[in-house]
């Protein structure tokens, strides 16, 4: 089920280029239901990137009248204009269907999301002071963000949390919500308990692609937005690439994965545990463990193979092993380290006898989970720190989803008249440069020469 390598073997480098490859294919990849859905839309085949374009294009152009139309092609639900937004009467009635136990787990992890986002926010003015020279950078909320909470394959009531309350604590004015619903149009009663618990202004109910497309453009019923972040399958992530410019993102945030860095002393049923966690999520979801015990990785592979037969998800885990699913065995701790960077995943564990020589040295991850105790459920539900994480490698340039990434910086600059005096010279050289003399008069206008005639006269 899940293919096990030695940095010895010459299959090693193939093995681990599989994984690495992993965004490209997640980027051509659909299911056949998909691609049998497309002809059906279309009239003939497309692929995922033109599929997305279309789509995007007819919800700038038609609003409401193309985004209901995609709905009854795509989702097979038919709703009016009226019905794209969730009512209060449907929120409150949604507290009746979830248990309170539920809500306070919901509100437990708010409060532990609120207190996280708090001490990493970026506060108040930072002001250099040079020579007459003052420049000063204020942080200041975006207006608008709009939440992608995945809905197709089940609810995601964290996620919703992990986004919405971050932009809360930055002070966003307006946070609204879209989410895949049922055939029924009916909208998971967590996902909208979650929503009224984190502070979301408005909940629509809308996904895929046409829901990304919403938010960007704006609609006569869903509100534009400033920003729109959240993970998503396939068609979002291509989405959000393609309003772009438009609007910000978060990030490539696609099908779940993690690696686990593990020694002799590591316990084969919690790293199996940890590998199963995420592939559940998806079959084109990721987990590997990197090992320097061969004796621990047979183990692991014979825990996954007893463990998924107990899994209702157990189907969606074993494709997601088969297809991106690795144990690697090296020589040395510092090869796992270097593997991990390689392929830069969205969650890390480390479980060694030793985790602090190992955790300092790991520079590309979404986020990293160390010691034992500390398995990767953990970040998706309770610890506070947002689980929506970069993947597909892409950790290598983004981080998961903050509280500051709902901030703007804007420099303040003021010079005083000595101030500009004294760089007018390095102004000048650089302006005659670029060959921009409107640039090099807009600073010496302010220093005229002495008029030599007149001088003379006097």
């Amino acid at each position: 089920m899940i293919e096990i390598v030695k940095a010895a073997d010459s299959g090693f480098e193939a093995a681990i280029g599989r994984i690495l490859r992993r965004l490209e294919t997640f980027e051509r990849a659909a299911s056949p239901s998909a691609e049998r859905r497309t002809r059906q839309i279309f009239g003939k085949p497309l692929t995922p990137r033109e599929v997305v374009r279309k789509i995007v294009e007819d919800v700038r152009k038609d609003g409401d009248e193309a985004v209901l139309e995609y709905i009854r092609q795509i989702d097979a639900c038919e709703l009016t204009a009226e019905q794209l937004e969730i009512t209060q009467d449907e929120i409150d009635t949604a507290y009746e269907g979830v248990s309170e136990q539920l809500i306070d787990a919901i509100r437990q992890s708010i409060k532990n999301v609120e207190q996280y986002q708090e001490t990493i926010k970026i506060e108040g003015r930072h002001k250099l002071e040079r020579e007459g020279a003052t420049i000063d950078t204020i942080y200041r909320p975006l207006k608008s963000v709009g939440v992608y909470a995945p809905g197709g394959l089940g609810a995601y009531p964290s996620t919703i949390v992990m986004a919405v309350v971050p932009a809360r604590v930055a002070g966003v004015d307006l946070v609204v919500l879209t989410n895949k619903k049922k055939k029924t149009g009916a909208v998971s009663p967590a996902t909208l308990v979650a929503a009224k618990e984190a502070g979301a202004d408005a909940v629509y109910r809308v996904g895929g692609a046409h829901g990304i497309a919403a938010l960007a453009f704006g609609t006569e019923t869903v509100e534009r937005v400033d920003k729109i972040v959240g993970p998503g399958n396939l068609f979002v992530m291509l989405a959000k690439k393609e309003v772009f410019g438009y609007v910000d993102i978060d990030m490539f945030a696609g099908p779940s994965e993690i690696l686990i860095i593990a020694d002799a002393v590591a316990n084969e049923s919690y790293v199996a545990a940890d590998m199963l966690s995420q592939a559940e999520h998806d079959t084109m979801a990721s987990a590997i463990l990197v090992t320097t015990s061969e004796q621990l990785a047979e183990a692991v592979a014979d825990e996954l193979d007893r463990q998924i037969k107990e899994l209702p998800t157990g189907a969606v885990a074993a494709e997601a092993l088969e297809n991106y699913g690795l144990i690697a065995v090296v020589e040395t701790l510092d090869e796992c380290i270097e593997i991990a960077d390689r392929i830069a995943p969205e969650h890390i564990e480390v479980i060694t006898a030793q985790p602090q020589d190992v955790t300092p040295k790991l520079r590309n991850a979404g986020a990293i989970f160390v010691g034992p105790h500390t398995p990767e459920v953990v970040g998706d539900y309770i610890a506070g720190s947002s689980h929506i994480l970069p993947t597909g490698g892409t950790a290598r340039f983004f981080s998961g989803l903050s509280v500051n990434d709902f901030l703007r910086k804007t420099a303040v600059i003021e010079y005083t008249p000595a101030a500009l005096r004294g760089v007018l010279d390095h102004l000048v050289e650089i302006g005659v440069a670029e060959g921009f003399a409107a640039h090099v008069a807009s600073a010496k206008i302010r220093f005229p020469e002495p008029d030599e005639t007149k001088i003379k006269k006097k």
